[in-house]
């Protein structure tokens, strides 16, 4: 990376966080003259130190490194402005997209949001249980609508203190669409889990109690809090997975229950956890990794099996099968983490603070500040006369406005004695309606009203931010010195070394020498937990093909009598072909077999039925393997489909196939490496003398076996070999070369005299 660069990203990085800096507010003297363009040394202070957090900011080598750097980029962007690059549409569009980025800490309350934070760390020290009656409403619901359903939940509500079920009553009155099955129960949950509002109202509500009714996005709830307990922390887990799905017929239910048992009673006996993961899992996501799972706390799993992981004391302790909607699982501990500290967990909290429901807090605070210190002043009679025109077509989306209307040219209200006329809420308000059904017109476009002068106002901060903020000021600055070097950076250096191979050879030319390759041995490596796997390993080599475990292709079934593929068998082996066709190396064996009741011929029809198939679809017959199995291997003795059938096995030609077999119940038991290696780059290489032929060598309790099939000298490196060094090594020519043409038009001078001041601060 060149040094341009690697300014430009230290500057974009600096700028995310440095909100609490400020700049010069005296830009006197002058540092640096870059033609007639200034460097001030306050300005060059503020950057630097700014931008140098981890070095010696007192070191004179830094100080002159970076007001170099800082230097060549001021010659940079002044050429930038030159060339008229910041005055483009495009330039001016993706600065504005910048700015508003910027822009958000600026338009947040930061004394809400702290707060906010807090709150969420003391809650997330406990955990609630609690059930609930919801009556569903629309946010946008009408006065009268929302009156009738908080009645209605006030009376519900005087019902369960009375001594009615609270289960009962939310059986039979709760529009939440579970509530006839769980009666409103939701379990333990904990802070940012749940809407703002419903967790404010659980937290708040002594346990046994029932809340008053609290509003939501989704409409009225009451809040009963059943239980509460100290938080669990987090769980770091693993599982075995046997998947049955719940309405799966007795017998595969039956199946699944005696498969976990079973892997169960192995894993008594001393098996080992990740040979049965790898072996029997049905979840394909995590059995490479153990079963390993996320990490995860309260009200992130299915219940049951979230108690289980959190019933677990030890690390390595292991549950007994346990059942879930999705099958049967073992459960194994692998660490238990308790609550983080505030420090360690406030950006977190912080970043999921603005995005929750929680923000429309810091919304309404941000909106009564800026009312406040931009003099919002309403026009209450315009804004009354301008309510009166909406009919009915405004809830179908369709409603639309007299342009000759004198309301238009009237003042709604002023920002800052700035005023805002009807006519463009009235365009807001037609671009922006949607088909509310029942809403009343009235109604809609006062929320359209509200909507509007929000935005108005929010808008009218964002563009007098730069004037109220001398901080933000600096950041829009450098992010827009920033976009212009990187459109010159990629113009005259890094576009052009890529595309420009003439010059690059030119340049490669020039400097062989730098180029070079050290003696290179070309190797197999084959890396064995023991002897007896490398034996092993050299016993499948030998073979021309190992068999593949996964992908596992689900075979074909046929009818009595069938042989054809329909529409859906050549639909299943979709999968199949898409496995072949990325790796050159599969074959594939097709195996047909018949029902004990049909002819043997229909097996190998069947098999002949597949593998046409396949090779229409592109696939070599030279790749296909086609066995006839006849009727030596049913399945089934009352299901003739499943006897019926084509199977697929896979086989491959590599030395992954070898690889992975020996891995499949001992991870890590061979691993094969194939390369081009100089001295350093593995160490078995390098424990060998360097000739052709096989020799063995040990290190750190593993043996390897190690193929050299060729021994090369040292050598210069051939154009193509070094193209990814001649290329960053010609950027930096490139870039050289242009910064000395720009010193030339726009002259440098260091005033010393002030540089010294810096170095002696």
């Amino acid at each position: 990376m060149t040094k341009s660069k690697r300014w430009l990203f230290a500057a974009a990085l600096a700028m995310a966080g440095c909100k609490a800096s400020q700049p010069p507010q005296k830009p006197n003297p002058v540092l640096v003259s870059v033609g007639n363009t200034p460097i001030y040394a306050s300005e060059f202070e503020y950057v630097y130190k700014k931008n140098s957090q981890n070095t010696d900011t007192s070191s004179e080598q830094s100080i002159r490194e970076y007001l170099d750097l800082y230097t060549n980029f001021k010659l940079k962007v002044l050429e930038a402005e030159g060339q008229g690059l910041d005055t483009l549409a495009s330039f001016k569009q993706e600065l504005e997209g910048y700015k508003k980025q910027l822009a958000q800490p600026y338009l947040t309350e930061k004394s809400v949001t702290e707060n906010l934070v807090r709150e969420a760390y003391v809650r997330l020290q406990e955990e609630v249980n609690a059930s609930h009656i919801l009556i569903s409403l629309p946010p946008e619901a009408e006065p009268a609508d929302t009156l009738r359903a908080y009645n209605q939940l006030l009376e519900l509500r005087k019902r369960a203190l009375a001594g009615e079920d609270f289960g009962e009553l939310a059986k039979n009155s709760s529009q939440e669409p579970n509530a006839a099955t769980t009666a409103g129960v939701l379990g333990y949950f904990t802070a940012l889990q749940m809407v703002y509002p419903f967790e404010d109202a659980a937290y708040k509500t002594p346990k046994g109690n029932v809340s008053a009714p609290v509003r939501t996005r989704f409409g009225y709830h009451l809040v009963k809090v059943n239980d509460r307990r100290p938080s669990q922390g987090k769980v770091r887990a693993a599982h075995i997975m046997v998947r049955i799905n719940p309405d799966a017929p007795q017998e595969d239910a039956e199946a699944a229950r005696k498969k976990i048992n079973e892997i169960h009673e192995r894993l008594r006996q001393g098996g080992q956890w990740g040979a049965l993961c790898q072996q029997f899992s049905d979840d394909n996501g995590s059995k490479s990794k153990e079963g390993e799972l996320p990490v995860f706390g309260t009200g992130n799993m299915i219940s049951s099996f979230e108690e289980a992981a959190f019933a677990l004391q030890k690390p390595g302790d292991y549950t007994r099968p346990v059942q879930t909607p999705y099958g049967w699982h073992l459960i194994k501990l692998l660490e238990k983490i308790p609550l983080e500290s505030l420090e360690e967990l406030e950006p977190t909290l912080r970043q999921k603070v603005s995005k929750d429901s929680r923000s429309d807090l810091n919304r309404s605070a941000l909106i009564g500040r800026l009312r406040r210190e931009n003099k919002f002043s309403e026009n209450a009679p315009v804004v009354a006369a301008a309510m009166t025109k909406a009919d009915s077509s405004l809830a179908r989306g369709t409603w639309t406005f007299d342009p000759a209307d004198k309301l238009l040219s009237q003042t709604l209200f002023t920002i800052n004695q700035t005023p805002f006329a009807v006519r463009p809420f009235f365009d807001y308000a037609k671009a922006n309606q949607q088909d509310k059904g029942k809403l009343s017109p009235g109604f809609y476009l006062q929320l359209l009203y509200k909507e509007y002068a929000d935005q108005q106002l929010i808008a009218y901060e964002e563009s007098h931010l730069e004037e109220k903020y001398p901080d933000y000021q600096a950041l829009v600055k450098e992010y827009r010195d920033g976009i212009l070097l990187f459109q010159m950076m990629d113009t005259k250096v890094w576009s052009k070394a890529i595309t420009d191979t003439l010059g690059a050879r030119a340049y490669f030319e020039k400097n062989q020498d730098a180029y070079q390759w050290g003696r290179r041995a070309a190797a197999v490596i084959y890396d064995a937990a023991s002897q007896n796997v490398l034996n092993e390993a050299k016993e499948l080599l030998a073979q021309p093909m190992q068999p593949v475990r996964e992908p596992k292709i689900a075979a074909l079934h046929f009818d009595k009598n069938q042989t054809a593929l329909t529409g859906a068998d050549s639909a299943s082996l979709a999968p199949l072909l898409r496995t072949l066709s990325r790796d050159e190396d599969l074959h594939v064996e097709v195996g047909g077999h018949a029902d004990p009741r049909e002819k043997d011929a229909l097996a190998g029809g069947r098999a002949r039925a597949a593998a046409d198939f396949l090779t229409n679809q592109g696939i070599s017959l030279t790749r296909i393997i086609v066995k006839d199995f006849g009727r030596i291997k049913p399945v089934s003795r009352t299901d003739q489909r499943k006897n019926s059938r084509v199977t697929f096995q896979l086989y491959s030609k590599s030395k992954k196939a070898v690889e992975n077999q020996l891995n499949a119940n001992a991870p890590l038991s061979l691993q094969i490496t194939e390369g081009i290696f100089q001295k350093g780059e593995n160490p078995f290489v390098d424990a060998i003398p360097w000739q052709v032929g096989s020799q063995t060598s040990s290190r750190d309790g593993r043996v390897a076996y190690v193929e050299v099939t060729k021994v090369e000298e040292p050598r210069r490196k051939t154009f193509e070999e070094a193209r990814g060094l001649v290329v960053a090594d010609y950027q930096n020519f490139l870039e050289k070369q242009w910064v000395d043409e720009l010193k030339k038009q726009h002259p440098v001078v260091v005033n010393e005299e002030e540089v010294k001041k810096i170095v002696g601060k």
